[in-house]
């Protein structure tokens, strides 16, 4: 008896009963190989992380709760900060990753803004200064840095904390709509090329 089959006595030629293998209704398909550590700890957690978050609900909320965090107020943690908010959230990585590239133009301006919006909430007089310089000084010498703009990036952070929910809720709003028509002309598209492609190679 083959593996999966059972030999049975059915009718013939004639009425002649001859021997024949037939497939094993109760037989148990072979078990799937034992997954590697290779594929347990690193494929599959990779694979996820690019794959995940493709629904228009999540490309959405990627898309607004990557752009904020892309214009957050420190030079040089914004990648960091979408990695692991992504990896929290499960979001798509390489969506929210290139919206923080993509808005690099803008963070400087977006520094600024929240600088003075943060010294206007404090009643602190306006600073004066350079992003390049506290951004090198940021990186060259942490002590120095936070001794002279410690309290400037503060009051950036906390300018940027209170706009944020509004801007996520903002931009979700306005990008979810766009999305969902996108994926139902997608899947439009995707059922009419079927049907096409079962109109050409009828099933006999």
């Amino acid at each position: 008896m083959t593996r999966g089959f059972v030999t049975q006595l059915v009718p013939g030629p004639a009425g002649v009963l001859s021997w024949l293998s037939v497939p094993d209704a109760d037989a148990q398909p072979p078990p799937a190989p034992p997954r590697t550590f290779w594929q347990r700890r690193v494929r599959d957690p990779i694979v996820a992380q690019l794959t995940q978050g493709m629904t228009p609900e999540k490309i959405a909320e990627t898309i607004a709760i990557g752009s904020c965090i892309a214009l957050f107020p420190i030079i040089g943690v914004t990648t960091s900060l979408c990695f692991l908010v992504a990896v929290v959230l499960r979001l798509n990585q390489p969506i929210i990753q290139l919206i923080n590239q993509a808005l690099w133009p803008v963070h400087i301006s977006a520094i600024y803004l929240c600088v003075r919006l943060g010294e206007t909430l404090f009643g602190a007089p306006h600073l004066r200064f350079s992003i390049k310089y506290m951004n090198s000084l940021f990186w060259d010498d942490r002590t120095m840095f936070f001794h002279r703009f410690g309290m400037t990036a503060l009051y950036a952070i906390v300018a940027w904390a209170l706009l944020a929910p509004l801007y996520i809720a903002a931009v979700y709003y306005i990008a979810l709509p766009l999305l969902r028509e996108i994926a139902r002309l997608r899947a439009e598209a995707a059922a009419k090329a079927a049907a096409a492609k079962s109109s050409e190679h009828p099933v006999p």
